[in-house]
């Protein structure tokens, strides 16, 4: 046998990251798989793109300068606190990268986002899962699990795959528990769809940290939610200058496309469209919630752009996943993050909601 190059240990045991589904046999599909906009993107974010796409002969600005611009005078942040991602991920694997050594840990609730896990993994950080109450991130269990070995706690808030939340007082309470070397990163991918009293983004809390001279709090964000670039692959992160700093390091150069900075530019100066799409989307919420539990389904009180619901056995899920899927409706597992017997549905249009409603209730029948 010839010899061939071979893959660090473990790389091969990891199971990927599977997006939702978008394709069913080639016939026309309703994707509610993958929480994506339900109103699309700003038209000022496709224009903006289809302007720069005459100039992507040229490098893009590898600082981002205008965009962390344009978040830092939207969000009211101060700019050299940002680091831009091709979407939030690459922002979670580069503070992976930088301040978890093989062998030292991260650490997650049971039904957080999966991707950690396989960030995580990617450069052989172990990955310590904490059971969750009523599906939400039990603080003090995350404490009490924090062992030598872990260097970073993730959080997603609002949670996906659950959408449930941790409110500011307990993130703080987590905050001040976890030891000074361990870093808190706050996934705020959902956040725009918070309106509740209470909550935090998790940029107060950055900037509390430094404040007290601490290094140990990071938020990201994310484009491709609630502003409708999932495909432009934009996110963001903010944090400490020092963490800032590290993470600029290692980012590959050139990470953004030109069109895509520009969309994203423009999209986060589009506040008028991101509270429309807010709003829209919160009152088809609570429609898709209602109709799911009239049909006797439990559901999961969401925070975010979906519902989550218990078919009542991962055999049942299965079945309802078939059935949607043969009548052109594209929902998810939740089974990737611990959750086999239920399934998300994304917010989308509201011919997209009908369909699904009307395809659950036959199968109900």
């Amino acid at each position: 046998m010839p010899k061939r190059p071979q893959p660090l240990a473990g790389l091969a045991d990891i199971a990927p990251y599977v997006p939702g589904k978008a394709e069913a046999g080639g016939k026309k599909v309703w994707k509610l798989s993958a929480n994506e906009s339900a109103m699309g993107p700003s038209p000022k974010a496709v224009a903006a793109a289809q302007e720069a796409a005459a100039y992507i002969h040229i490098y893009p600005d590898g600082a981002a300068r205008d965009l962390k611009t344009g978040i830092s005078e939207v969000e009211g942040l101060d700019p050299a606190r940002l680091i831009i991602g091709s979407g939030s991920d690459e922002v979670l694997q580069l503070l992976i990268r930088a301040y978890a050594a093989p062998g030292e840990a991260i650490l997650q609730s049971a039904h957080g986002f999966s991707y950690y896990h396989v960030a995580a993994a990617a450069v052989r950080v172990k990955t310590i899962f904490v059971p969750e109450v009523n599906y939400l991130a039990d603080v003090d269990a995350l404490l009490a699990a924090v062992a030598p070995e872990v260097r970073i706690v993730f959080i997603a808030n609002p949670n996906n795959p659950t959408g449930t939340v941790l409110m500011a007082d307990e993130l703080r309470r987590l905050r001040d528990g976890l030891p000074d070397e361990v870093m808190l990163v706050l996934d705020g991918a959902y956040a725009e769809y918070m309106i509740d009293e209470g909550y935090s983004d998790g940029c107060d809390l950055v900037d509390e940290a430094i404040e007290r001279g601490m290094d140990n709090v990071v938020m990201t964000r994310t484009f491709s939610k609630i502003y409708g670039l999932g495909g432009a692959r934009v996110g963001w992160g903010y944090g400490p200058p020092e963490v800032i700093s590290i993470l600029e390091r290692i980012r590959p150069p050139f990470n953004i496309t030109v069109p895509s900075l520009k969309a994203a530019e423009a999209a986060i100066r589009d506040q008028a469209f991101m509270t429309e799409n807010r709003a829209f989307t919160l009152s088809e919420r609570a429609r898709l919630k209602e109709g799911i539990e009239a049909l006797g389904f439990a559901t999961i009180p969401s925070h975010a752009n979906f519902v989550t619901f218990d078919a009542g056995s991962a055999d049942d899920a299965k079945a309802i996943l078939a059935h949607l899927e043969a009548d052109g409706i594209l929902i998810r597992s939740a089974a990737s993050s611990g959750l086999p017997s239920h399934l998300r549905v994304t917010v989308g249009p509201a011919e997209a909601s009908d369909a699904f409603l009307e395809s659950l209730k036959a199968f109900a029948a």
